[in-house]
């Protein structure tokens, strides 16, 4: 979880400054690094790849309920921020465009918001987790 707040960190600084792309590749970072946070609350080892939405979501009944309430739109959003993570980086090889010329401050600033509400819910799971541990 300390990885997913500082990348949230870094990326509220690069809206700041207007490195769009760098907003979104790290708001993609934080989800992907949050749900897998998310999953070892859970006692689940998360996979290898960068989307664990589908792993949420098979294994719902794991989570509390108001956490289970999100899992369709967390994991929807840990998919459309996987979509952009290498456009994010690379810019779109096939058009010839770099990263600086697919986003916006819109998009950037959506990206914030929607890692911002994953980690929100990530860093309550892990609180309540604390607290049932007596930590």
């Amino acid at each position: 979880m300390r990885q997913a707040k500082e990348r949230l960190k870094h990326s509220r600084e690069a809206l700041e400054t207007g490195n769009y792309p760098y907003v979104v590749r790290q708001c993609q970072e934080a989800v992907e690094l949050a749900l897998k946070a998310a999953l070892r609350i859970a006692g689940i080892e998360p996979p290898k790849w960068h989307d664990v939405g589908p792993i949420l979501r098979r294994e719902r009944s794991r989570f509390p309920g108001w956490f289970q309430e999100m899992i369709d739109e967390l994991a929807s959003i840990s998919r459309s921020l996987r979509k952009e993570r290498e456009l994010a980086m690379y810019g779109d090889e096939e058009l010839g465009l770099p990263p600086e010329e697919l986003y916006t401050r819109i998009d950037a600033e959506q990206a914030v918001r929607l890692a911002e509400k994953v980690v929100g819910a990530a860093t309550r799971l892990l609180g309540e987790a604390e607290k049932t541990a007596g930590l």
